[in-house]
Protein backbone atom coordinates (compact mmCIF):
# COMPACT_ATOMS: atom_id res chain seq x y z
CA UNK A 1 0.00 0.00 0.00
CA UNK A 2 1.18 3.49 -0.91
CA UNK A 3 0.17 6.48 1.19
CA UNK A 4 0.65 10.22 0.81
CA UNK A 5 -0.73 12.87 3.15
CA UNK A 6 -1.77 15.64 0.78
CA UNK A 7 -0.97 19.05 2.31
CA UNK A 8 -3.15 20.82 -0.26
CA UNK A 9 -6.40 19.41 1.18
CA UNK A 10 -8.70 20.97 3.78
CA UNK A 11 -11.82 19.75 5.59
CA UNK A 12 -15.00 21.78 6.06
CA UNK A 13 -17.59 20.30 8.44
CA UNK A 14 -21.21 21.00 7.56
CA UNK A 15 -23.63 20.34 10.40
CA UNK A 16 -27.20 21.11 11.37
CA UNK A 17 -30.64 19.71 10.62
CA UNK A 18 -30.78 21.18 7.10
CA UNK A 19 -27.32 19.96 6.02
CA UNK A 20 -28.30 17.53 3.28
CA UNK A 21 -31.16 19.61 1.87
CA UNK A 22 -28.84 22.63 1.81
CA UNK A 23 -26.18 20.78 -0.19
CA UNK A 24 -28.70 19.09 -2.49
CA UNK A 25 -29.77 22.42 -3.96
CA UNK A 26 -26.21 23.58 -4.61
CA UNK A 27 -23.96 20.78 -5.84
CA UNK A 28 -23.78 18.70 -9.01
CA UNK A 29 -24.28 15.28 -7.43
CA UNK A 30 -27.00 13.59 -5.40
CA UNK A 31 -26.40 13.93 -1.66
CA UNK A 32 -28.48 10.79 -1.08
CA UNK A 33 -25.47 8.79 -2.30
CA UNK A 34 -23.76 9.60 1.00
CA UNK A 35 -25.73 6.67 2.41
CA UNK A 36 -23.38 4.41 0.39
CA UNK A 37 -20.10 6.26 1.03
CA UNK A 38 -18.12 9.17 -0.39
CA UNK A 39 -19.57 11.45 -3.07
CA UNK A 40 -17.64 13.49 -5.65
CA UNK A 41 -19.24 16.78 -6.73
CA UNK A 42 -18.66 20.39 -7.69
CA UNK A 43 -20.26 23.76 -7.19
CA UNK A 44 -20.84 25.88 -10.30
CA UNK A 45 -21.56 29.45 -11.26
CA UNK A 46 -25.12 30.23 -12.39
CA UNK A 47 -23.64 30.15 -15.93
CA UNK A 48 -22.61 26.52 -15.40
CA UNK A 49 -18.87 27.07 -15.04
CA UNK A 50 -16.74 25.25 -12.50
CA UNK A 51 -15.94 26.99 -9.21
CA UNK A 52 -14.65 24.19 -6.95
CA UNK A 53 -14.77 20.41 -6.68
CA UNK A 54 -14.68 18.31 -3.54
CA UNK A 55 -15.37 14.95 -1.99
CA UNK A 56 -18.08 14.58 0.63
CA UNK A 57 -17.98 12.05 3.48
CA UNK A 58 -20.78 11.12 5.89
CA UNK A 59 -19.95 11.62 9.57
CA UNK A 60 -23.09 10.80 11.51
CA UNK A 61 -25.59 13.56 10.77
CA UNK A 62 -22.76 15.83 9.58
CA UNK A 63 -21.07 15.98 6.19
CA UNK A 64 -17.33 16.50 5.76
CA UNK A 65 -16.18 18.36 2.65
CA UNK A 66 -12.66 17.53 1.40
CA UNK A 67 -11.55 20.48 -0.74
CA UNK A 68 -8.32 22.08 -1.91
CA UNK A 69 -6.94 24.33 0.80
CA UNK A 70 -6.59 27.32 -1.53
CA UNK A 71 -10.24 26.99 -2.58
CA UNK A 72 -11.61 26.64 0.96
CA UNK A 73 -11.93 30.36 1.87
CA UNK A 74 -13.83 31.23 -1.30
CA UNK A 75 -15.99 28.13 -0.99
CA UNK A 76 -16.84 28.92 2.63
CA UNK A 77 -17.79 32.44 1.59
CA UNK A 78 -20.06 31.16 -1.18
CA UNK A 79 -21.70 28.53 1.03
CA UNK A 80 -22.33 31.20 3.66
CA UNK A 81 -23.92 33.41 1.00
CA UNK A 82 -26.29 30.61 -0.02
CA UNK A 83 -27.06 29.56 3.56
CA UNK A 84 -29.68 32.27 4.21
CA UNK A 85 -32.07 30.80 6.82
CA UNK A 86 -30.93 27.19 6.45
CA UNK A 87 -30.10 25.59 9.77
CA UNK A 88 -26.51 24.68 9.00
CA UNK A 89 -23.12 25.49 10.48
CA UNK A 90 -19.86 25.61 8.52
CA UNK A 91 -16.64 24.86 10.37
CA UNK A 92 -13.08 24.60 9.03
CA UNK A 93 -11.13 21.67 10.50
CA UNK A 94 -7.41 20.93 10.38
CA UNK A 95 -7.72 17.21 9.64
CA UNK A 96 -5.03 15.53 7.51
CA UNK A 97 -6.19 13.82 4.33
CA UNK A 98 -4.09 10.80 3.36
CA UNK A 99 -4.43 9.18 -0.06
CA UNK A 100 -3.95 5.40 -0.03
CA UNK A 101 -3.70 3.12 -3.06
CA UNK A 102 -2.13 -0.03 -4.43
CA UNK A 103 -3.13 -2.57 -1.81
CA UNK A 104 -5.90 -4.52 -0.12
CA UNK A 105 -8.01 -3.44 2.88
CA UNK A 106 -7.17 0.22 2.40
CA UNK A 107 -8.35 2.52 5.22
CA UNK A 108 -10.81 5.35 4.70
CA UNK A 109 -13.47 6.12 2.11
CA UNK A 110 -13.24 4.58 -1.36
CA UNK A 111 -12.59 7.34 -3.90
CA UNK A 112 -15.81 7.40 -5.98
CA UNK A 113 -14.12 8.82 -9.09
CA UNK A 114 -12.13 5.70 -10.03
CA UNK A 115 -11.36 2.50 -8.13
CA UNK A 116 -7.71 2.87 -9.10
CA UNK A 117 -7.45 6.00 -6.93
CA UNK A 118 -7.82 3.85 -3.81
CA UNK A 119 -9.13 5.49 -0.65
CA UNK A 120 -9.03 8.77 1.22
CA UNK A 121 -8.17 8.36 4.89
CA UNK A 122 -8.89 11.19 7.32
CA UNK A 123 -5.79 10.93 9.45
CA UNK A 124 -2.03 10.36 9.16
CA UNK A 125 -0.50 7.70 6.94
CA UNK A 126 -1.21 4.19 8.26
CA UNK A 127 1.65 2.30 9.87
CA UNK A 128 3.50 0.08 7.43
CA UNK A 129 2.46 2.00 4.32
CA UNK A 130 5.07 2.84 1.68
CA UNK A 131 5.60 6.60 1.61
CA UNK A 132 4.49 8.11 -1.69
CA UNK A 133 4.96 11.62 -3.06
CA UNK A 134 3.04 14.30 -4.91
CA UNK A 135 4.74 13.11 -8.11
CA UNK A 136 3.49 9.56 -7.52
CA UNK A 137 -0.06 10.84 -7.09
CA UNK A 138 0.21 12.99 -10.22
CA UNK A 139 1.37 9.97 -12.23
CA UNK A 140 -1.60 7.96 -10.96
CA UNK A 141 -4.03 10.77 -11.86
CA UNK A 142 -2.59 11.07 -15.35
CA UNK A 143 -2.76 7.31 -15.93
CA UNK A 144 -6.43 7.30 -14.92
CA UNK A 145 -7.38 10.57 -16.62
CA UNK A 146 -8.43 12.40 -13.45
CA UNK A 147 -8.30 16.23 -13.48
CA UNK A 148 -7.38 18.30 -10.45
CA UNK A 149 -8.14 21.82 -9.27
CA UNK A 150 -5.28 24.19 -9.90
CA UNK A 151 -4.20 22.18 -12.94
CA UNK A 152 -6.84 21.01 -15.41
CA UNK A 153 -9.83 22.42 -13.50
CA UNK A 154 -9.93 26.21 -13.85
CA UNK A 155 -12.44 28.24 -11.78
CA UNK A 156 -14.82 30.40 -13.82
CA UNK A 157 -13.57 28.79 -17.02
CA UNK A 158 -13.96 24.98 -17.08
CA UNK A 159 -17.20 23.16 -17.86
CA UNK A 160 -17.46 19.97 -15.84
CA UNK A 161 -18.69 17.78 -18.70
CA UNK A 162 -15.62 18.75 -20.72
CA UNK A 163 -13.58 17.68 -17.68
CA UNK A 164 -15.08 14.15 -17.63
CA UNK A 165 -17.23 14.60 -14.53
CA UNK A 166 -19.79 12.17 -15.92
CA UNK A 167 -17.19 9.40 -16.26
CA UNK A 168 -15.84 10.29 -12.81
CA UNK A 169 -19.28 10.04 -11.16
CA UNK A 170 -19.30 13.73 -10.27
CA UNK A 171 -22.69 14.73 -11.70
CA UNK A 172 -26.22 13.34 -11.45
CA UNK A 173 -28.70 14.22 -14.20
CA UNK A 174 -31.77 12.98 -12.30
CA UNK A 175 -31.40 14.72 -8.94
CA UNK A 176 -33.19 17.97 -9.81
CA UNK A 177 -32.13 21.59 -9.66
CA UNK A 178 -28.81 22.98 -8.47
CA UNK A 179 -26.81 26.08 -9.31
CA UNK A 180 -25.69 25.84 -12.96
CA UNK A 181 -27.88 22.81 -13.67
CA UNK A 182 -29.62 24.19 -16.77
CA UNK A 183 -26.38 24.80 -18.67
CA UNK A 184 -24.97 21.42 -17.64
CA UNK A 185 -28.13 19.58 -18.71
CA UNK A 186 -28.19 21.41 -22.04
CA UNK A 187 -24.58 20.42 -22.72
CA UNK A 188 -25.45 16.81 -21.91
CA UNK A 189 -28.57 16.49 -24.04
CA UNK A 190 -28.21 19.02 -26.85
CA UNK A 191 -24.51 19.49 -27.50
CA UNK A 192 -21.78 17.24 -28.86
CA UNK A 193 -18.63 18.02 -26.91
CA UNK A 194 -15.98 19.40 -29.24
CA UNK A 195 -13.38 20.16 -26.58
CA UNK A 196 -12.35 18.50 -23.37
CA UNK A 197 -9.92 16.57 -21.21
CA UNK A 198 -7.71 13.97 -22.88
CA UNK A 199 -4.75 11.78 -22.00
CA UNK A 200 -1.75 12.43 -24.23
CA UNK A 201 1.71 11.06 -24.88
CA UNK A 202 4.44 13.67 -24.35
CA UNK A 203 7.72 13.11 -26.20
CA UNK A 204 10.15 15.85 -25.31
CA UNK A 205 10.00 18.75 -22.88
CA UNK A 206 7.00 21.00 -22.29
CA UNK A 207 5.89 22.74 -19.12
CA UNK A 208 2.32 22.61 -17.80
CA UNK A 209 0.34 25.44 -19.35
CA UNK A 210 2.13 25.23 -22.70
CA UNK A 211 -0.21 25.83 -25.67
CA UNK A 212 -0.65 22.88 -28.02
CA UNK A 213 -0.68 23.41 -31.79
CA UNK A 214 -1.29 21.22 -34.79
CA UNK A 215 1.61 20.54 -37.13
CA UNK A 216 0.43 23.40 -39.35
CA UNK A 217 0.30 25.86 -36.43
CA UNK A 218 -3.41 25.93 -35.55
CA UNK A 219 -4.32 26.17 -31.83
CA UNK A 220 -5.34 22.74 -30.53
CA UNK A 221 -5.43 23.10 -26.75
CA UNK A 222 -3.31 23.36 -23.61
CA UNK A 223 -1.01 20.89 -21.88
CA UNK A 224 -1.53 20.53 -18.13
CA UNK A 225 -0.14 17.84 -15.79
CA UNK A 226 2.81 15.84 -17.18
CA UNK A 227 4.13 12.65 -15.57
CA UNK A 228 6.34 9.90 -16.94
CA UNK A 229 5.99 10.68 -20.63
CA UNK A 230 2.21 11.09 -20.45
CA UNK A 231 0.00 14.01 -19.60
CA UNK A 232 -3.46 15.49 -19.34
CA UNK A 233 -4.46 18.14 -21.86
CA UNK A 234 -7.46 20.22 -22.79
CA UNK A 235 -7.93 19.64 -26.52
CA UNK A 236 -10.03 20.59 -29.48
CA UNK A 237 -10.98 17.10 -30.58
CA UNK A 238 -11.27 17.98 -34.26
CA UNK A 239 -7.61 19.04 -34.29
CA UNK A 240 -6.22 16.20 -32.18
CA UNK A 241 -6.25 13.33 -34.67
CA UNK A 242 -2.56 13.53 -35.54
CA UNK A 243 0.74 14.59 -33.97
CA UNK A 244 0.75 18.01 -32.28
CA UNK A 245 3.36 20.28 -30.75
CA UNK A 246 3.72 21.87 -27.30
CA UNK A 247 6.96 23.78 -26.92
CA UNK A 248 9.74 21.31 -27.77
CA UNK A 249 7.51 18.26 -27.26
CA UNK A 250 5.49 16.14 -29.65
CA UNK A 251 1.98 15.52 -28.34
CA UNK A 252 -0.20 12.58 -29.37
CA UNK A 253 -3.67 11.87 -28.07
CA UNK A 254 -3.97 8.48 -26.36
Amino acid sequence: MYAWTDPSRHIIRISGEDTRDFLQGLITNDVKQLDQGAVYAAILTPQGKYLADFLLYPDGADVLMDVRRDQAPGLLQRLTMYKLRSKVALTAEDTPVTLCWGGDDLPGFADPRDAGLGTRHLGPAPAGATDATAADWAALRVALGVPEAGAELQPNDSFILEMDFERLHGVDFRKGCYVGQEVTARMKHKTELRKGLARVRVEGTAAPGTPIETEDGRPAGTLHTVAGGEGLAYLRFDRAAGPMRAGEATITRL
